[in-house]
């Protein structure tokens, strides 16, 4: 499988790096030279530790970057791709530009693919002479990601859709069709969960390590929500349930314990304080309080 990868940003390497591994040949391309090649380099130290984490063998890593290779020239890229990946336009009308672009250096039957969350595809799609090829994935927490959504665009051909399917099972993954809508299907739903944790928190129904508790050992989260949250970053959290609010309805309307923590600044693992305190990127303690949660009466030993 030949792949073209346009952007050198943070998942443009994880997608070169997954398909690396699975035996495509990957063709990085950037504006900037250097970036390229400085993405190459960190592609290669990121499949030496995979070597020596025994995910992949010597004889795998040297394959791959046999034929990993990076340019500044669109052409030079998609030539002979039979899927490309466009990692770093994250406008609308910009992406339905670099589509078109994309579309005439490319095969017909080249799948041309977008990672943007924020943007849709259908209306990406719009200005292509073949709008039914163009689709969208999410890696699920990349690079090692076990579940990738297909996001599939209004008018999209079964086959295209299929040939994508097989792309993403030969990476290793289980591949999700999902509808082109606001906001992706595992981010709405991990942050409705985060949402509700808060929420939970700012009702004093329960401490935010008892929240997080509950879900780690309880449900075998690898985090609690709460810990997730100011990982991620507050802010960052606050900005992406209002566009949601806007875009899906109150349902994501941002918790107001989240809304104070952000105006005094305090959102996260950056910062040192969120809903925890935070040393050396670990969370040490909660740092909001709740109501002192009921213990219940000392027992009278005459009514025993």
């Amino acid at each position: 499988m030949n792949v073209a990868v346009l952007g050198t940003g943070a998942t443009g390497r994880d997608i070169a790096v997954r398909c690396a591994q699975a035996g495509s040949a990957v063709s990085l391309q950037a504006d900037d030279a250097t970036a390229a090649m400085d993405r190459v380099d960190d592609i290669e130290g990121v499949l030496i530790n995979a070597v020596e984490s025994g995910r992949i063998t010597e004889s795998r890593k040297d394959e791959a970057l046999s034929q990993l290779e990076a340019t500044t020239d669109l052409s030079s890229a998609t030539a002979g791709a039979e899927v490309v990946f466009d990692t770093a336009t994250t406008e609308a009308e910009a992406l339905q530009e670099r589509f078109a672009v994309v579309e005439s250096a490319v095969e017909q039957e080249t799948l041309i693919v977008t990672t943007q969350p924020g943007v849709s595809v259908t209306a990406a799609a719009a200005g292509l002479r073949h709008p039914d090829r163009a689709l969208g994935m999410h890696f699920v927490d990349a690079p090692e990601a076990a579940v990738v959504e297909l996001i599939v665009p209004d008018g999209a051909d079964e086959e295209a859709v299929e040939r994508a399917e097989s792309f993403v099972s030969d990476l290793g993954a289980t591949p999700i069709r999902v509808r082109d809508t606001p906001g992706l299907v595992s981010a709405r739903v991990r942050l409705a969960i985060e949402a509700e944790a808060m929420r939970t928190v700012e009702d004093d129904a329960a401490s935010v390590d008892g929240v997080d508790t509950i879900l780690k050992e309880g449900y075998k989260y690898p985090e609690g929500p709460l810990a997730r949250a100011d990982r991620v970053g507050l802010d960052k959290r606050l900005e992406t349930l209002s566009t949601l609010t806007e875009a899906l309805g109150p349902r994501f309307e941002p918790p107001a314990i989240l809304e104070r923590l952000v105006e005094e600044g305090k959102t996260g693992a950056s910062t040192g304080e969120g809903f925890y305190h935070w040393e050396r990127n670990e969370p040490v303690e909660p740092a909001v309080e709740t109501e002192r949660l009921p213990t219940g009466q000392p027992s009278d030993p005459t009514t025993r």
